[in-house]
């Protein structure tokens, strides 16, 4: 599961954020971007001693100060389970791609240089790079 659907999902959901230096914040997903700097509302501060409290309406904490999230474990299922709906859908009856030689191009099948391609007629095939 990527960190950043799980946030995505969270959007307004209560969790619990602690930084690396200790403190812990607790309040509701506002919003959160691609460094995964969140903003939560209704929050409460904890310093990281465990005697300070402070209570604010909104903050902003910058990714990278970030130890960890916790999210409710409800929540955590509900991705999961979505993901897994996603991944089973795209398999289905669409005609996806099925096979094992991706990047170095189908066997029987010429790439390369110039953009020349097309089945192999046996032999070293037509014209250079054969």
């Amino acid at each position: 599961m990527l960190p950043l659907s799980l946030l995505n999902a969270a959007q307004n959901k209560p969790m619990m954020v602690e930084l690396k230096n200790g403190e812990t914040f607790n309040g509701h997903l506002v919003n959160c971007d691609n460094f995964m700097n969140i903003t939560l509302r209704e929050v409460y501060q904890t310093s990281s001693d465990g005697e300070h409290f402070w209570k604010l309406k909104e903050c902003y904490i910058r990714g990278s100060t970030i130890k960890y999230l916790r999210v409710p474990d409800a929540l955590l299922d509900a991705v999961k389970d979505e993901q897994n709906r996603a991944r089973d859908a795209g398999r289905g009856g669409r005609g996806g791609f099925v096979g094992g030689n991706r990047g170095r191009g189908a066997p029987g099948y010429r790439g390369g240089r110039g953009g020349r391609g097309g089945p192999m007629r046996g032999g070293r095939g037509r014209g250079r790079g054969g």
